[in-house]
């Protein structure tokens, strides 16, 4: 692939950049302190298509790459990583309701989700099955034209304030494993559905996370979204451009860190000196550099493959998403210990870019599960050479 941006790509990286600093940058302390989910700034990402990057363009979407919507996210994510990264689920729920969804369900739903006039969460994760996701409990039981859903899911992004859920639940057998799972489409205000208090996280503060609870919630089973039977196939599908989102939020991070690090060596002194002026400290700048120049590359390689429907995507994008969040992880890091006590203080981004990518190393499959992907791929036959 050639690494060279198009104009096209420019422009977005452009338009994305001028958001990030007119909407989000000068607000993510306050809305990180006072765990503020800021819904009219969401709303307003809808006018500049940011809610809608990759669903097509016939329903009101960007149409965009993956490639592109990496580019997007990672200017975003540095100016608030928590809400970009709610930004990234939005657009994963809409696209999923876009593609699968029947006529009906995307007239609907999909244009006022694009707008930004409604917003989505993802249920997929529950109290007893995380990385074990094909194991859920969460059950939909046919009743004449409807499903009929039990259980709760754990750790959901923007429940309680978003208006539509993309939920995985069983229409098989207890025993049914991943073949059993339907993804179904729940209006967020359903009859017998409770939410949970919002969890009080490490960091991601300027996004609500909480149980969601379905007793016997009835919804259509035109709600469906694909065939019953195909939810965990779709859920697959979706994780594997979520992993390349969170990557690149994780990117953004660690560039906004990496560019802070370089502008407070320049001007901290010590020992006479500027800290820019130490070999020591110009070696961890250039290291944390190279990682992250190396992650960027790594996460936009996976997105094309993406794009090109390469059957070895889902394991690059697991490796590529292993790797930056890692990356972005240490490089913001590092960055705080470069600012020394400073960094650890909240006067200072630092200590919030910490926290906000520590999560990334475990959501949208834990980097643990990542390896077990790459590595099960790379075992197989002949696969190896098809991932050079």
């Amino acid at each position: 692939m050639d690494f060279a941006l198009t104009d096209d790509q420019k422009a977005l990286v452009q338009a994305a950049a001028d958001f990030s600093k007119a909407e989000l940058a000068d607000h993510a302390a306050e809305w990180d302190a006072e765990s503020h989910f800021p819904l009219d700034v969401i709303r307003r990402a809808g006018e500049t298509g940011f809610l809608g990057i990759y669903t097509p363009e016939e329903q009101g979407g960007l149409g965009l790459s993956r490639l592109d919507a990496s580019l997007i996210f990672e200017q975003l994510a540095q100016g608030c990583v928590a809400t970009t990264a709610y930004l990234t689920i939005h657009n994963m729920v809409t696209w999923m309701i876009a593609s699968w969804g029947d006529d009906a369900l995307r007239e609907a739903w999909v244009s006022r989700m694009v707008s930004g006039e409604v917003l989505g969460s993802y249920c997929l994760t529950e109290p007893g099955a995380g990385s074990d996701a094909a194991n859920l409990r969460t059950r939909a039981v046919r009743d004449g034209d409807d499903y009929v859903i039990s259980g709760s899911k754990m750790f959901i992004s923007g429940a309680g304030s978003t208006e539509v859920l993309v939920v995985m639940a069983r229409t098989g057998e207890p025993d049914s494993g991943a073949g059993g799972v339907s993804a179904i489409l729940v209006p967020a205000d359903a009859a017998g559905i409770e939410y949970g208090k919002n969890e009080e996280k490490m960091g991601w503060k300027s996004q609500p996370t909480r149980l969601v609870s379905f007793d016997s919630v009835r919804v259509p089973v035109a709600n469906r979204l694909g065939a019953e039977g195909e939810g965990f196939k779709l859920a697959m599908k979706g994780l594997d451009g979520g992993r390349l989102n969170i990557a690149s939020c994780s990117l953004g991070a660690a560039q906004h860190a990496l560019t802070l690090a370089r502008d407070y060596m320049a001007e901290r002194k010590q020992f006479g000196r500027e800290l820019s002026q130490f070999q020591a400290l110009q070696f961890k700048l250039a290291d944390m550099a190279t990682e992250l120049m190396a992650a960027r590359l790594m996460v936009r390689q996976a997105a094309w493959r993406l794009d090109q429907n390469d059957p070895e995507a889902p394991a690059h994008c697991a490796m590529a998403k292993r790797f930056a969040t890692d990356v972005g992880f240490q490089v913001c890091n590092e960055a705080l210990q470069l600012h020394g006590g400073y960094g650890y203080i909240r006067e200072y981004p630092l200590e919030r870019l910490v926290r906000d990518t520590r999560v990334h190393q475990i959501l949208e499959g834990t980097n643990e599960i990542m390896r077990l992907i790459a590595g099960r791929r790379l075992l197989a036959d002949g696969v190896i050479e098809s991932l050079q």
